[in-house]
């Protein structure tokens, strides 16, 4: 009976429409399963009863499987609440985040991958981190606050921040690369952050920090909270 049920699920789903969401949605629920590891064009293929090759026609290859996985993730986190609290609205925007990544304990290794092996973060992962800056910037931070935040931050804003402004060791310019106005048009916060660093070439953080002043910075504030609650316990 049980094998009967299996059999016309995968009838079912071998006439659906394949589209790039079901690709991408059947590689997120296979790596929630066994881990990112064990993921293959086969297995997704295998997943929606279909062959192969046909996933090609919606992901071109590992890579930009890895990156739609990514973007569906990010389109997970809330987007931010109404009203004019910042601290409260980047709250919960990031422990929405923590949520995300607990339902995919995965996820944090390949965005940090995809990062890493890219010149550029991917169009959601973009939107995510120019709503995170326009929050701040609407809570009345100045710019230079805003990267100093955003640092302190850290790996509660999904790890993003420490790669925001840094190639891909070796990487050429990206041809298809957004044009500058278009960048800007689209993400006025981040590109008005980008442009505002200093740049330092040898940062362990990324080109435009400086290391030293951002691990202070980010010790100096842990200390002060700190104090503040010790203060009232």
């Amino acid at each position: 009976m049980v094998e009967m049920a299996t059999q016309a699920d995968t009838a079912a789903r071998a006439r659906a429409p394949l589209s790039r969401e079901r690709v991408l949605g059947a590689a997120i629920a296979l790596a929630d399963e066994g881990g990112v590891d064990a993921l293959s064009m086969r297995k997704i293929a295998q997943a929606l009863g279909v062959v192969p090759m046909a996933l090609y026609k919606h992901v071109a290859n590992k890579n930009e499987l890895l990156d739609g996985m990514v973007d569906v993730l990010v389109g997970e986190i809330d987007p931010p609440a109404a009203g004019p609290d910042w601290k409260a609205v980047i709250r919960l925007r990031v422990l929405s985040a923590r949520r995300m990544l607990l339902r995919h304990p995965w996820a944090a290794g390949v965005i940090e991958s995809r990062m890493k092996a890219r010149t550029a973060p991917t169009p959601a992962v973009m939107e995510y981190l120019d709503s995170m800056i326009g929050i701040f910037r609407a809570g009345g931070f100045s710019i230079d606050l805003v990267h100093h935040a955003m640092h302190v931050m850290g790996s509660r804003l999904l790890g993003f921040s420490q790669e925001l402004f840094q190639e891909a060791a070796g990487s050429e310019p990206d041809p298809d690369a957004m044009p500058p106005e278009e960048m800007a048009a689209r993400y006025p916060h981040l590109t008005e952050l980008a442009m505002a660093v200093a740049h330092d070439e040898e940062s362990v953080v990324g080109p435009g920090c400086d290391d030293q002043f951002e691990f202070e910075f980010a010790l100096d504030l842990t200390l002060d909270g700190l104090e503040r609650l010790r203060g009232v316990s």
